[in-house]
This record gives structure tokens, sequence and C-alpha cells, in this order.
């Protein structure tokens, strides 16, 4: 996997474990509040060829 497939990759897996995280019960929503905008701010660019028809979904909405 190239070095951005697998940073860009690593950022979408942190960022669906802390939803999951938010949303169980006792969970602290001081430490998601403050992690997950650092996470969505260092969110790389989806590398060349991640999505199969080479369209960005961001440009479609």
């Amino acid at each position: 996997m190239c070095p951005d497939c697998e940073d860009f990759a690593r950022t979408v897996l942190l960022l669906g474990q802390l939803a999951l995280y938010a949303e169980m019960g006792g969970a602290d929503l001081d430490f998601v509040d403050v992690v997950s905008p650092s996470l969505a701010v260092s969110l790389p660019e989806p590398p060349p060829g991640m999505f199969p028809d080479d369209s960005d979904p961001a440009e479609d909405s």
C-alpha cells in the first residue's frame, strides 16, 4: 500500500473508531470533542485512484 493510501486509511479508521466510542455508554465526550476535529483536519487528501471511477464524492455534494 502506498504511504499516502496508508495514512488516509489509518485516519479514516481512527475517525470511525472514535465515532463508535462516542456512542458507547460512559464515553468521555469531552475527549471526543477535542480529538475529532483534530483527526478530521489531519485527514489527508484521498490518494489518486482511491475511488473506482477517480471521482471525488465530496465534489458531488
